[in-house]
């Protein structure tokens, strides 16, 4: 049976390396929805990924900010409109603007709980409310999100409800049959993580391809004897 997948944050990094094994190497995803803000790096990956299409499958790329409540729930919307369902979701997108404890703005703050927080809890539940039964969800969190690190204090405290929001999704949504995964992967270069450690060498790191077949790996049939409550993926 052919599934839909909807990945966050899939102009780059972990979401759009998820969306490249989903779309090429998974047989049972035969659909990709991909959600990033409008950028030239979208336009760009959408194009390539296109190109490498096999006979069948097909990407709904669906430029959106996370961050814009009004604007996420009217993306769903047109997503589950022209999909008709969406089995898997990957809650991947992410946003963070590391600085002292002092400094931080609360704009900033609002921002980042918008983007890591808010925005995987109203894609999940206007699906819901537009009857969409999910097989899995899997919301990725963060290693800063067990373990608080200096001047990471709004990331960290996003991530931290995230594997929170997971435990309680997983308990609501048992009773559909979903499956409900929270990934915490630690170093991954990442555009993200360039802003949390700029000075790091990135290739002395994980990449997002490895968390992307994690991610792969868990929407197999082979995830379910895999899952727990938190997942860490660290080198």
């Amino acid at each position: 049976m052919s599934k839909t997948a909807l990945v966050t944050g899939a102009s780059r990094g972990i979401g759009l390396e998820t969306t490249r094994r989903f779309i090429l190497n998974n047989d049972d995803i035969t659909t990709v929805v991909m959600f990033a803000r409008a950028s030239e790096d979208f336009d760009a990956n959408v194009a390539e990924l296109e190109k490498e299409l096999p006979v069948g499958r097909r990407l709904v790329p669906i430029p959106v900010d996370v961050g814009d409540r009004e604007s996420l729930k009217q993306a769903v919307t047109q997503a589950y409109e022209q999909t008709g369902s969406i089995d898997i979701l990957v809650n991947n997108a992410g946003y963070t603007n590391p600085v002292p404890l002092q400094q931080v703005d609360m704009a900033d703050f609002e921002k980042t709980i918008n983007v890591n927080l808010y925005g995987p809890f109203t894609i999940v539940q206007t699906l819901l409310n537009l009857g969409n039964r999910f097989d899995l969800i899997v919301n990725i969190a963060s290693t800063a999100g067990i373990t608080g690190r200096s001047g990471w204090l709004t990331y960290s405290a996003s991530k931290a409800a995230v594997i929170n929001m997971s435990q309680v999704m997983r308990e609501e949504l048992s009773i559909y049959g979903t499956r409900v995964v929270c990934l915490s992967p630690g170093r991954t270069a990442t555009a993200l993580r360039k802003t949390l450690a700029p000075d790091e060498d990135p290739s002395t790191i994980m990449q997002p391809g490895h968390v992307a077949q994690v991610i792969n790996t868990i929407s197999s049939p082979v995830g379910r004897f895999i899952d727990s409550e938190n997942i860490v993926v660290r080198q």
